[in-house]
């Protein structure tokens, strides 16, 4: 506890000085000459500057007409790429000692909770907002609504009936979160009175689509974004109807594992229509329905039995409570076998087809990782994501744009974020190489600016340094 105290202590100090410098003397910062990639779409704009004032974009324009403001600090980003912050719209963040640094240094200045205790995220919402805390933007679920006897029972809300779904809707709303997230083992008659409700409410709803209802019918009830694909390659099959009757019956007799899963999307391969998944791609963007197919966990759970994919060094940056509670026995491989293994690649070879069908179909994408589940590293599985999306047929730019307009474009706030244009919030990443070049690119992080204020690399490296420090003490 007292190394948490530690990193504590030097991320406030680091956010105080920089606030200091803003507050106290009001100080400007000007990014000269640099490539700037809005992510509106358009072609990078070469040799621009960029003038940030009171943490928005106060000016950009070409560098031989725009002149930097007398006393601002003057960044000479000749060579350099500039994105806007990146958004990871699937987290479970549990632990802001350590997260936090880790979403800033990888670029990622938002996030979407989607379970994580309330009560911590307003805080750290409130420090973040006084920046007394550097961290990321935050949406947040707050608690999941399942069924009954749920397999995280402290995150969720049991729901058995239409009518105690409806109650927890607005148990939910009292509780202040941002939205609804659905869960994996709600009934259907539960599930559709949540929906009804969310509407009543005007609360969005997301999440799993449920065991028992089909994909067509959650984007039909308005859910408005599936995560892990749920429900839709069992959707894209000719034999959906019998998938999901035996699904429903190993349900009954086992209950809910994260195999069965797996089993049912394998078992859809061979059956897969492609008249039938063009009808249900068109439903989802007729109905608006967004997908989040958080690839960077799905591949984890295909290649979590290759010793060498579990031999990450990142794993320098995952706490021991994570690696012993979670990620020791990650989605079971070890009791895995080769056939078990080879059927898990197959489905994600699979579902990278499908996301690049729906894109082209024309459903629209958000960029989410699912940490920190096993081998899902905070900050870091973004990065990986946007490479993922590349590998299923997304562009670099509509992989960028996953990640930055697009979630604006969720969340209704593309009036203040996700792409750069004046006025808006300046969360900005400094790159020293082209991503609409090669994808990859965007690992290569000169500099992070959150809300107008400037990190430098050397802080950067710092703040991953203090956390694997921390890890290293077992703290």
């Amino acid at each position: 506890m007292k190394t948490i105290a530690r990193l504590s202590l030097t991320l406030f100090c680091s956010s105080l000085l920089l606030a200091q410098q803003s507050t106290g003397s009001k100080q400007i910062l000007v990014l000269t000459h640099v490539t700037v990639i809005d992510a509106t779409g358009a072609e990078a704009k070469p040799d621009m500057t960029v003038v940030v004032r009171d943490g928005r974009i106060a000016a950009l324009g070409r560098s031989d007409r725009i002149r930097p403001p007398k006393g601002a600090h003057v960044v000479d980003a000749s060579g350099k790429f500039l994105i806007p912050g990146l958004w990871d719209m699937h987290v479970h963040e549990w632990n802001k000692e350590a997260f936090f640094p880790l979403f800033i240094a990888n670029g990622v200045t938002g996030v979407r909770d989607m379970f994580s205790p309330l009560p911590p995220i307003k805080r750290w919402r409130a420090e973040v907002a006084a920046r007394t805390t550097i961290g990321p933007h935050i949406v947040a679920a707050g608690i999941m609504l399942d069924g009954p006897n749920p397999p995280c029972a402290p995150c969720s809300i049991a729901v058995g009936n239409a009518a105690e779904g409806r109650k927890a809707v607005l148990t939910v709303k009292e509780m202040g979160s941002d939205f609804l997230k659905v869960y994996s083992m709600l009934p259907r008659d539960a599930y559709f009175a949540i929906a009804d409700e969310a509407k009543r409410q005007n609360m969005v709803f997301a999440g799993h689509v449920p065991q028992r209802v089909s994909a067509a019918e959650a984007s039909d009830a308005g859910q408005k974004c599936i995560e892990h694909l749920t429900g839709v390659l069992v959707a894209c099959s000719a034999k959906e109807e019998e998938l999901r009757n035996e699904n429903e019956a190993r349900l009954r007799a086992d209950g809910f594992r994260g195999d069965t899963m797996t089993l049912e999307q394998f078992r859809a391969l061979d059956s897969f229509d492609a008249t039938r998944a063009a009808a249900l791609f068109a439903r989802f963007k007729k109905n608006g329905t967004w997908m989040c197919p958080t690839l960077s966990v799905l591949r984890a759970l295909a290649f979590i039995g290759d010793p060498d994919f579990r031999n990450d060094p990142r794993l320098k940056y995952i706490q021991s409570f994570l690696k012993k509670q979670f990620w020791e026995d990650g989605y079971g491989f070890r009791g895995r076998t080769a056939e078990d293994n080879a059927r898990a690649r197959r489905v994600f070879q699979k579902q990278l087809e499908v996301v690049g069908m729906m894109k082209r179909a024309g459903v629209d994408f958000l960029a989410g990782s699912d940490t920190a589940n096993p081998y899902v590293f905070p900050g870091f599985s973004l990065n990986d994501e946007l490479t993922l999306l590349v590998q299923a047929g997304f562009t670099p730019m509509e992989a960028l744009q996953a990640a930055t307009r697009d979630p604006a474009r969720y969340l209704g706030r593309l009036d203040s974020i996700g792409t750069i244009e004046k006025d808006k919030i300046a969360d900005l990443v400094l790159l020293d190489a082209n991503p609409l070049v090669e994808i990859g690119n965007i690992r290569k992080i000169n500099a992070v600016v959150v809300g107008g204020k400037l990190i430098t690399r050397p802080e950067l490296d710092k703040m991953l340094a203090d956390v694997a420090s921390l890890v290293s003490r077992g703290e």
